[in-house]
């Protein structure tokens, strides 16, 4: 282990990190989701809009479900 000139200095940690959700409050994106036409496609996103203001944590399941309501519609599609 090489040596070094300056003395080791102890690192005082008053705990851990906060949680980011816990420093920035979320805060609605404001993004305006525009009807597409088909009924299930914007059924599937309006779910999305659930997410404002929501923490990041809480988006997966949001997101899961929103991808899997987009895949049935798409294979909805194919059985036409």
């Amino acid at each position: 282990m090489p040596e070094t000139s300056e003395p080791l200095r102890s690192v005082r940690h008053a705990g851990p990190p906060a949680p980011l959700d816990a420093v920035l409050p979320a805060e609605p994106l404001g993004v305006e989701l525009l009807p597409t036409g088909h009924p299930g496609v914007d059924a599937g996103l309006a779910r999305l809009e659930a997410l404002d203001g929501v923490p990041a944590e809480a988006h997966v399941a949001v997101y899961e479900d929103v991808h899997q309501r987009l895949v049935d519609t798409l294979a909805a599609l194919d059985q036409e």
